[in-house]
C-alpha cells in the first residue's frame, strides 16, 4: 500500500483544516481490507496516535486531546481518508501520517503533511 498524505496548512487557533490521505493498493488487494489511522509528530515530541477507523468505517477511535474537534472517514470506494480538524490548537500543530494495517499494527505510511496552528 502507498499512502499519500495532503491538506496541511498553517492556520489560527480556533480554524479548521481538512486532510486527506490518498491509498494505492497493490493487484489482489482491496482498500477496505485495512484499518486506517492517523499519527502525527509534533517537534522535538515522539510520534503520537491521534484516531483510527476500522475497515468498513463504523468503528472509530480518538486519543483524548482530540475527541470532539476531530472527525475520522473513510470511502473505500474512492480508496481514501480524510480527518476533519475543528477548533484547532496551537497544540495540534506536527507532521501528520496517515498509516494502514491489516492488524492493529500499521505497516504503511504515507509522508506527513505539516499542520501549523497559529496562537
Amino acid at each position: 500500500v502507498q499512502l499519500q498524505a495532503s491538506g496541511g496548512g498553517l492556520v489560527q487557533a480556533g480554524g479548521s483544516l481538512r486532510l486527506s490521505c490518498a491509498a494505492s493498493v497493490a493487484s489482489g488487494r482491496t482498500f477496505s481490507r485495512y484499518n486506517m489511522a492517523w499519527f502525527r509528530q509534533a517537534p522535538g515530541k515522539e510520534r503520537e496516535f491521534v484516531a483510527r477507523i476500522g475497515r468498513v468505517g463504523g468503528i472509530t477511535y480518538y486519543t483524548d486531546s482530540v475527541k470532539g474537534r476531530f472527525t475520522i472517514s473513510r470511502d473505500n470506494a474512492k480508496q481514501t481518508m480524510s480527518l476533519q480538524m475543528n477548533s484547532l490548537e496551537p497544540e495540534d500543530t506536527a507532521v501528520y501520517y496517515c498509516a494502514a494495517g491489516l492488524a492493529m499494527e500499521y505497516d504503511y505510511w504515507g509522508q506527513g503533511t505539516l499542520v501549523t496552528v497559529s496562537s
